[in-house]
This record gives structure tokens, sequence and C-alpha cells, in this order.
């Protein structure tokens, strides 16, 4: 062939390869800016391929939606805050847009389009990768974010991992994990909001897409952090605050806060897969009473239930619920029981019977319901996503309510069937709407503990306690979770607090786990560490599975029974504490349980594996667990100044320290300044302690606030007013110690305030917070520090400082 014929057919050759790779080329770009509509406080957009929304929320938060067509009308399951009037200045020129609020300013680049976030003062906060911006692959949808040197990222909800998760790649998809490994994902529940960590700035992005959703944080290559969805829009919130803490108030103002729990929901839970008959329940109550070891509650696992169908009891084992109900109330106890969403199909059964004929049920594209496996046999499953069928459920309810119940326990809800593979094509109603499985799948559960709180608020006629096993963002408006089906092993453990940490640091403050474990069997020294930890959880629930050796804390012998009971007492005496941190939840969205990334974001030493399990229980209590088997551990002290919380020693922050460990004590200290409201013992949250309220105040050289609250714990009657509410202010600079004014209706049940000093160089101020364990083992007694030791630690200044005390009315 003649040489130049052959080079001029290579070049056609090579062209037409170019033409068909540009009409095939499986991703398709943002492409350039074509268009913009400028409004008050937002700007439409439209590119060569993408109708483009971004929307000022607030002088904060800025929302951006984009899709490959025409946007749709605005919905989330998600998001209940709507955009708050904010001075806004918007220009542009023909090659950019600017964005400007009082605390921040975006950048959109118009060629190709791509959206950048900067400081008022010009640092870039974060910003689009220029080229890559946002792609789609068929209905797959990704954005693109430049990674800044040494950026950190933390949060996405119920993730196993680091708490710092540069590196790692992970999706969102509701799973029915049992058993699941540390390193496993996805597990439960999908709260697809992070916070990004860099050059001293935070920042938070939450992406409201309901689709299976992958998050890359710099996992296989160097040049991106990416968050992308299956199918439906790209749709995220951006939010910039000096804080960290101030960005999950943000983030929570858009999706919503927890309402207050019933208080007997913050005390000790008694649980089994299962308990069952019903002389065994009360066996397990007399025996928590008879221990002297409080409690609140137990649950009762899916054997209660008439062949597992739900709203049903099984009359062999319990033959009169109500009088069960109302026998465990006279002892201080509530119940809770599961509730699973499979309804069995059974003629005759009354559930099935009524939600059949309502049409409550998910169906196939051709209108039958879609039927699978699950614990009953063969079950249809509700559609929560239909307002009709959240009503059929809430009456549903009322029969437990008839019964004496208190709380429901919501499984299965991912929704978990037998072989996991709900089809693609079964259709929700999706408030009219319409959405296949894919759509719907990660919001089932978030519906279904809607329709739970909604209900039981009704039926029961107060507060009611409701727990779930999944989730999506937002379910903090209605449910605690709890981090499932966990193992017996110290990995899970301290894993469990990685996990806690990060709801916390998601939105999620009412959360648990399995203390004990739930698949396998504890070790004593294992049992022992966990029951500490779980003092110091928000929910702190006992739990074992079936075919386990039993998991009561009395089972593993006195020494662990004492050392459980001696931490379940001082969570009790704590309740003044606990219930402040979970009304400040309440308030500010921030949780009791708070990874040290909220108070000490830009400190490196916290994000290290040696210290990523330590975190803050409220703002006084630095908790570092370590395996019950550890003889020494290193805990990293921050900033500032901690006190050991037995002896009362001193030790200065910002350094790390190896301590010897004893089974007897969990390593727990008290930041500089704290305030520490605390009670008399009780043996459940209705029992009345004694009248004085005793308020630990810790030297310091920081000025601290607490705002102390209390309401009957039980009604909604606090929305209108009836609460007892006010500030308690350390301040070191004037040497005064004051209790502000008193707001609220309600009546305090404290009639005396005793204020115990700790490290003033008095000589009122020793304090036993846990009693002795008895010497089981005399050569462990003789290592463990005596009240002479303690005593003498407790001062760190030669001379009694003076404070004065005002006590406002």
């Amino acid at each position: 062939m003649n040489l130049k014929y052959f080079a001029i057919n290579l070049f056609l050759a090579v062209i037409c390869s170019l033409m068909a790779y540009g009409k095939t080329n499986p991703v398709k770009t943002v492409g350039n800016v074509t268009a913009t509509q400028i409004g008050k406080q937002k700007v439409s957009i439209t590119t060569a391929t993408a109708h483009i929304e971004i929307t000022v929320y607030s002088a904060n938060m800025i929302r951006v939606r984009m899709d490959k067509q025409k946007l749709k009308p605005d919905f989330s399951y998600a998001v209940v805050g709507t955009p708050a009037a904010t001075k806004t200045t918007i220009s542009q020129t023909s090659k950019q847009l600017s964005i400007l609020t009082d605390s921040l300013q975006v950048m959109v680049f118009k060629k190709p389009f791509s959206v950048a976030f900067y400081t008022i003062d010009g640092q870039i906060i974060n910003q689009d990768d220029q080229s890559l911006s946002t792609e789609w692959v068929n209905e797959s949808v990704t954005t693109y974010k430049t990674l800044q040197e040494n950026e950190r990222f933390v949060g996405l909800g119920e993730k196993t991992g680091n708490l710092d998760r540069s590196g790692m790649g992970y999706t969102n998809w509701n799973t029915d994990a049992f058993g699941y490994s540390a390193s496993q994902d996805p597990i439960y529940s999908t709260i697809p909001f992070y916070m990004g960590i860099h050059h001293g700035l935070n920042y938070g992005i939450f992406m409201d897409n309901t689709y299976q959703s992958d998050f890359n944080f710099g996992a296989s290559n160097n040049r991106f952090s990416s968050f992308g969805a299956r199918g439906g829009e790209m749709n995220y919130y951006f939010i910039y605050h000096k804080r960290m803490q101030d960005i999950i108030t943000s983030y929570t103002t858009l999706t919503g806060r927890m309402k207050l729990p019933p208080i007997w929901s913050l005390g000790y839970q008694q649980n089994r897969y299962s308990y069952y008959p019903q002389a065994e329940v009360f066996r397990i109550a007399e025996t928590l009473r008879e221990k002297k070891i409080p409690a609140d509650g137990i649950t009762l696992d899916i054997h209660h239930m008439d062949k597992y169908k739900v709203f049903t009891w099984d009359k062999d084992y319990f033959p009169d619920p109500k009088a069960m109900t109302d026998k465990l109330k006279a002892m201080g106890l509530k119940l809770t029981v599961i509730v699973d969403p499979g309804v069995k199909t059974e003629q005759g059964y009354d559930t099935y019977d009524k939600g059949l004929k309502a049409g409550v049920f998910a169906k196939y594209p051709d209108g039958t319901n879609y039927t699978a496996k699950v614990w009953p046999g063969w079950c249809h499953f509700p559609d929560f996503t239909k307002p009709a069928t959240r009503s059929w459920w809430g009456e549903e309810l009322k029969k437990y309510a008839q019964d004496g119940v208190s709380g429901l326990w919501n499984d299965m809800n991912e929704i978990a069937t037998w072989g996991q593979k709900t089809p693609d094509n079964v259709v929700f109603d999706f408030e009219g709407r319409k959405a296949s499985h894919l759509e719907a799948h990660n919001v089932y559960a978030l519906e279904m503990v809607r329709a739970s709180y909604d209900g039981a608020r009704e039926a029961f006629n107060k507060r009611p306690f409701i727990l779930t096993r999944a989730g999506y963002a937002g379910l903090q408006r209605y449910s605690a979770i709890w981090t499932g089906d966990n193992r017996s092993e110290d990995s899970h453990m301290l894993l469990g607090v990685r996990l806690l940490c990060s709801l916390g640091l998601s939105g999620v403050p009412f959360t648990g786990m399995d203390v004990g474990g739930f698949t396998g069997n504890a070790s004593a020294p294992l049992f022992a560490r966990w029951m500490q930890i779980g003092a110091f959880n928000p929910y702190f629930r006992n739990h074992t599975s079936l075919n386990t050796k039993s998991a009561e804390p009395w089972t593993f012998g006195e020494e662990v029974l004492e050392i459980s009971r001696n931490y379940i007492s001082l969570r009790y005496k704590l309740l003044p504490y606990l219930y402040a941190g979970f009304f400040e939840a309440s308030t500010t969205g921030n949780p009791l349980m708070r990874s040290l990334a909220i108070d000490y974001t830009f400190d490196s030493n916290i994000y290290n594996e040696k210290f990523q399990n330590q975190y803050l229980f409220g703002a006084a209590f630095l908790v570092a667990p370590f395996a019950g088997s550890d003889k020494f551990g290193t805990v990293y002290f921050p900033e500032g100044t901690w006190y050991d919380l037995y002896t009362g020693k001193v030790q200065q922050g910002k350094q790390e320290k190896i301590i010897e460990l004893s089974l007897q004590k969990l390593p727990v200290y008290v930041k500089e300044s704290s305030i520490i409201p605390m009670q008399s013992l009780v043996q459940y949250t209705a029992q009345k302690p004694t009248d004085t309220l005793s308020v630990h105040i810790y030297n310091g050289n920081k000025v601290k606030q607490f705002v102390y609250y209390e309401d009957d714990g039980e009604s909604y009657d606090y929305e209108k007013g009836m609460f007892y509410k006010r500030t308690i202010t350390f301040d070191p600079l004037r040497q005064v110690i004051e209790f502000g004014d008193t707001a609220g209706s309600f009546p305090s049940k404290f009639k005396t305030i005793k204020i115990i000093m700790h490290g003033f160089g008095n000589n009122n101020d020793v304090y036993s917070f846990l009693p002795v364990v008895t010497a089981f083992d005399p050569e462990k007694a003789q290592k463990e520090v005596g009240l002479e030791e303690a005593v003498q630690s407790l001062y760190h200044s030669n001379e009694p400082v003076k404070f004065s005390i005002k006590i406002k009315k």
C-alpha cells in the first residue's frame, strides 16, 4: 500500500475513533455555564448538560442542587429547616459568579462550571476539582473535591474504621450486618454528612440523596475526595463555622433535633434475646432489685410475640401483659418490646387483615404486594413512605399502649429479609411521588420510626422511648439508635465507642451499643470494662444473643457484680448532669458523648489511633477506654488541666502519660473549671432522691457555665414552659460561683444546694465517687490507691482559695 494512502487512512481512522468516543463517552461532565439567573438569595444556572441552583440558606450554609434534567419540585425526608433571610451580595463577570455573606464567599467558575468556598479573608475552605467538578456515569452522579494538604475527615454516621477517615472510602446502603467485623462497610444506617479539617479550618457537607451513595476521602487516589449517588440529583449543603460544634448545630438546624426522651430511658436497661416466659421476666426484675442494681427497663425480644407476629403476645408465655407491666412499673421498671416491619400473610391475623384492606403494603409495579420471608414466615412490608400507612401503624400501636408498654424497639428495618435482596422494582408511595426500592431503601427505617414515634406519642399520651437499628439523616427527631449485632470482643467494644462518637458528630446524640456484645460470650474482664464504658454512654443497654451464656451483671462473679453496680450507681447519681446534657442536645444538636474532634479539632494527637477512642462525656468528663485485659495504657490529655476522678491528682494537658490500669476502675478525668450536679443514689429514675443537689466545682483558670435543667421527665409540658432552668457559672477571674436566675414554672425537686469544691486547698473537698470494691484478690488490693493517698493528692494548692457564692432566686 502507498505510504501516502496509508497515512491518510490512519488519520481518518483516528478521527473516526475520536468522534465515536465523543458520542459514546460513558462519563458526562457538567460543562460550561451558558446562562444564569440571579435572585435575592438564589442563583439558577444552566450549563451545556445540567440545571443548577445555588441557594443561601444562612450566612454559614449554602445549598447546591444539580441534575441533567430540569430540577424537580423540592422534597426531602431529612431536611426540616428552611432558608433564613440572609444578607447576600451576588455579582458576576464573564468568567465567574460571586456569592458573599457575612461568613463566607462562594465563587462559581463558568468555564467549566465549578464551585469554591472561601473565608471572608480569602482562605480556601473547600473547592471542586476544576476539571472533574461534577460528573455523571449513566445515572450515577459524583462531585469531586480537591484534596487539601493533610486534610482530615470525620463523621459520616455509623461507619467502622478510624476516627480520621482520610484515605478510606465508604458506601451508604442500610444493611442487616449480623456480627459485622470491625472494618465492615456498610452496616445499618445512612447519614451522608461529614466534616473536613485542614489548615485550622473546618467545614461540613451533607449530601441529601437517598439512593445508594459513595464517599471517597482519598481512597485509591491522591487527587480528590468525592461524594455521589447511584441515582437522583446532586444535592448537597455546605456548612462553614470556625468551631466544629457550631457546624453540628447548623446541621441539626437543617435536619432537626431530638425531643427530650423519657428520663427512665437514661437509666440502665436489662435486655436479652430473649426473656420469656413471664416468670423469667419477674426473676430478672426481682434479682435487679435484690442485688441493688439500679435499673429502669427490661426489653422483650421476638419471643414475646405469637409466632413472631408483630403486635401480638404469646399467651402461653405472657398470659396477662397488662398485669405484668403493672407489676414491673410498681418495681420502677418500664417495658420495651421489639417491633419488626414484616407482617405475616395470614388471614385472620388482625394486623394483616387491616393492613391488606387499607392497602398499606409496598407493591410490585403490577399492584401485587411484595412478599418475602423473615421471622414469621412469608410477610408483606408496610410502605411507611405513605401517610395512610403511618396512620395505620399508629393505630396498631394502641394495642401495646393498652398493655402498658413504654418503649418500642424498631428492628429489622433496613429492610432485612431472608436472602437480603429486596427487588429493585418494588414501588413505594414516597408521599405520592412514587419511588423504586433503589430510592426508598435508605429511608425505610427513618419513616418507620417516624410512624412509631408519632403513633406512640399519641397512644402513650407521654414521651415514648423509640429505638431503631437503621435510619437516615434526621432520625434523631424520632429515635435513639444502637449499633446492632456486635461481637463480644475487645475490638468491638472499642469500635462501639468510635461508632457512637461518629454518630454524635453526625447529629445523632441518643446512641448506645449492646454492652457485653451480642454474639459470643464475653469474658469477665471484657464484661466489667464494657459495663464501665456503658455507664458513660447516652443509652445504657446490656444485651446478648440466643444460645449464649447469661450475661446479667451477677453471672460473672461477685467482683464483676460489684464493679457493674458501682458504675451503674455512679450513673444514677449523675442523672442531673446527664439530663442537662440531653437538654443541651435537644437545643443545640451537640451530643452528650463527644468525640475529642469536637472540642480539640486541630490537635493532631486526638486522631492518633492510640488515642482515638478517648471521648468527652458532656463537657466535664474525659473517658479513656481500654481493653479489660490491658495492664497498662497510654492516655493523651488535651490542652488544659485535668483531675483524676478517683484521686483528684492533677495532670497538665498537651501531653501523654502511661498509666497502670485496674479492672475495678475505668480511667476517667475531670476538666478544670467543670461544674457537675449530682443527686443521692436511687434505684430507678422515678424514685425520689434526697432534697439536696450536690454541685461539684473543679478549680481552674477557665470561666465555665453549666445550664442546669429539670422537668417532669415524662410529659411534653416542658414545651409549655413547665421546666426549671438556671445557669451555674464558675468565674475564677472574679472568684465567684454564681447560680443565675431561674426560668420556667416547674418546681425543682431539690430544696438544698451543697457545693463540693475540688482543688481549692480546702479541707472539705474530699469525695469518693466509687465505693471500694471488696478485696477479692489481696495482692491486687494492695496496689489500689488508698483513701489517705487520695485525700493527699486531692490538694494541689497549699493555700485555700476563697470564692464568693451568689444564688439568685
